[in-house]
Formats: C-alpha cells, sequence, structure tokens
C-alpha cells in the first residue's frame, strides 16, 4: 500500500446556509446528490451536515491534487454514512476515473463540525 494523497478543508457554516438561504435547492442539487440531501435534511440543523459534506469533498479533491473542476467533479463524490456511523466516501464519474488512474483503493474522511465551522480530512491509499 501507498499513500496517493491527504487533504484538509475547513467551511463556515453560516457560508453554506447563506447559500442555502440565496440559491435553495439549485445550489444543493449543484454540490450534493440525493441521497447527500435526504441525510442532511433529516438532521436538527441541515446546514452543519451539508457544511462538513462540502469540507469531504473539497478535502477529498486535495488529496487526489487536483481540487474541484474539469478533473473531479462535486457530484462525482458522496458522502454517505455507514450504520457504524463512520463516513463512507463513493466515487462516481470522473472522480472514479481518477481513483483508477492514480490506482487507489480506498478513500477514507473523517468529518466533524460546530456551531461555526465544519471540517473534513481524507486520506487516499493506492494498492
Amino acid at each position: 500500500m501507498s499513500l496517493v494523497g491527504i487533504g484538509i478543508d475547513v467551511v463556515e457554516v453560516s457560508r453554506i446556509r447563506s447559500s442555502m438561504d440565496e440559491f435553495g435547492r439549485k445550489f444543493l442539487a449543484r454540490i450534493f446528490t440525493e441521497r447527500e440531501q435526504e441525510y442532511c435534511e433529516r438532521q436538527k440543523r441541515p446546514e452543519m451536515h451539508y457544511a462538513a459534506r462540502f469540507a469531504a469533498k473539497e478535502a477529498i479533491s486535495k488529496a487526489f491534487g487536483t481540487g474541484i473542476g474539469k478533473d473531479v467533479g462535486w457530484l462525482d463524490m458522496e458522502i454517505l454514512k455507514k450504520s457504524s456511523g463512520e463516513p463512507e466516501v463513493q466515487l462516481k464519474g470522473a472522480a472514479a476515473l481518477k481513483a483508477k488512474e492514480k490506482n487507489a483503493s480506498q478513500v477514507m474522511v473523517s468529518l466533524t463540525h460546530s456551531k461555526y465551522y465544519a471540517a473534513a480530512n481524507a486520506v487516499i491509499i493506492a494498492g
């Protein structure tokens, strides 16, 4: 096994809330999958959970060395929750192709959030 990359990101929860208020469903549909939206909307403060997933996608794209853009898009990464509570990353589209190109066998994320900030770390392993 070898390390493909690591990434980290921090997001202000208020920034996500502002985008939700200003752009509504259009913003959510551009950044988050249906399953991510369903999960977040069931939570007491959805913006905190959206912010954590936003940070995770940024962290994953940094770990790939691409950032969000032409190589990896927002909807190419999905952050779900296992029954154990552990976050689970599912890649599709361009992100799945990037993972194959880099021989990535595992993408792991750690999420955290508070009243004001959400953060995520990502580690991508090859082999």
